[in-house]
């Protein structure tokens, strides 16, 4: 089974998925948690550079084309052999993000992004979604608060941008979930126990009517 979390920066997505993974293996379920960018020796280069506030000048269609370079190398080396063998893949993440924060955000062609996603994933899609969703201001608070308490060096590039950015990031995600039946909307400005819950309950109903 594919799973995937979006959300905007600080929704809790990685906290949520990393989670997922644990209780899967808890229950004798292999399971591999990975993410984009980043998911491979050649994707944590290239999150380096995506995600470094240094990099300031990087232009969206540049921007796009790495994601979709690591996105390639990542469903070729990990998540297509990994679902082969019958692993669970939770992915934080995907192209999805791609289409919101690229497509929608930054103003590219949606058609184009689209295309280019299908491309890099090889046509295949997660089983389910779960958009962990909260507001802009709560969550670059919580980005804020991290770096605060040193668990992250800086803020990222993208957590640097204007709130309208983020704004605009978050109504696309909720569009997508709109338009597809794979998505799941969590509330995530409930407490991280509540979210997992959430989580869970979703996640049997859906594993029950795929027959998995």
């Amino acid at each position: 089974m594919f799973i995937t979390f979006e959300g905007i920066e600080g929704s809790g997505k990685t906290t949520q998925a990393k989670s997922l993974c644990d209780e899967l293996k808890k229950k004798g379920i292999a399971c591999l948690y990975t993410r984009e960018p980043g998911g491979t020796q050649i994707g944590l280069e290239i999150r380096k550079i995506l995600l470094s506030s240094q990099n300031k000048h990087l232009t969206p269609l540049v921007e796009l084309l790495l994601y979709e370079a690591d996105r390639a190398q990542h469903f070729t080396e990990v998540i297509i052999p990994n679902l082969k063998k019958g692993i669970w893949v939770v992915c934080d993440r995907c192209f999805d993000a791609t289409t919101v924060y690229q497509g929608m955000a930054r103003g590219l062609d949606l058609p184009l992004v689209e295309r280019l996603n299908r491309l890099a994933s090889m046509g295949i899609e997660p089983h389910i979604t779960f958009l962990i969703d909260c507001p802009p201001e709560l969550g670059l608070k919580r980005a804020q608060e991290r770096m605060g308490m040193g668990q992250e060096k800086g803020l990222t590039r993208f957590e640097e941008e204007a709130i309208q950015f983020h704004r605009m990031v978050r109504e696309g995600y909720l569009k997508l979930a709109q338009l597809s039946g794979r998505f799941h909307v969590i509330d995530g400005t409930k407490d991280p126990s509540q979210v997992f819950q959430d989580i869970l309950t979703e996640l049997k109903r859906r594993v029950k009517d795929l027959g998995i």
